[in-house]
């Protein structure tokens, strides 16, 4: 879908205040403030903020798996597309100051709106479906039960290494865990 580039302002901005203060930590009145519009133009855009959450939900996962390429890809090898697979939670943990989208969303996800929820299991979906194509194609996985296993546990990895490294307000923790 093609949105206006004020929707796309309006997406980063309620990304950056959820991943830092979680779903309730934004209001649209707040989100109209720092783009420099009146609440009832993000209104216009997103009517609720059940629509603002699915949408950067579902922006996030698409564009957080784009960037990942083709799990199938021959050129390169399982360890470099796991490598660059591990880099981007470490990148929005270390360079961005975040948490993953998606990892806050899953922490509250008996409180969100259903659209809203429903986006956020799409992100573990399509990274577990990512992670089994890699595994898959490396051929040194074991069955489908195996790989799906190693899938979950490698995400869980991930989004736990995030929680333990911001509440110990040391990102140098997220390296600890995953070099475990």
């Amino acid at each position: 879908m093609d949105r206006s580039q004020k929707a796309e302002e309006i997406l980063d901005v309620a990304e950056r205040m959820t991943r830092a203060g979680g779903y309730g930590g934004f209001s649209f009145r707040e989100i109209a403030t720092e783009v420099g519009i009146k609440s009832a133009s993000v209104h216009y855009h997103f009517p609720t903020k059940e629509d603002l959450g699915a949408a950067m939900a579902e922006r996030y996962t698409d564009r957080f798996l784009k960037g990942l390429g083709d799990p199938r890809d021959t050129t390169r090898s399982t360890e470099e597309k796991i490598s660059a697979y591990v880099e981007g939670f470490r990148q929005a943990l270390v360079e961005d100051d975040l948490m993953c989208l998606c990892g806050v969303l899953g922490a509250e996800i008996a409180g969100l709106p259903v659209r809203v929820a429903e986006q956020a299991r799409r992100f573990f979906d399509r990274n577990r479906e990512w992670l089994d194509a890699v595994y898959e194609a490396d051929g040194g996985y074991g069955d489908v039960t195996a790989r799906h296993n190693t899938a979950l546990a490698l995400l869980a990895k991930l989004e736990g290494a995030m929680l333990v490294a911001r509440s110990f307000g040391d990102n140098e923790v997220f390296d600890q865990v995953m070099s475990v």
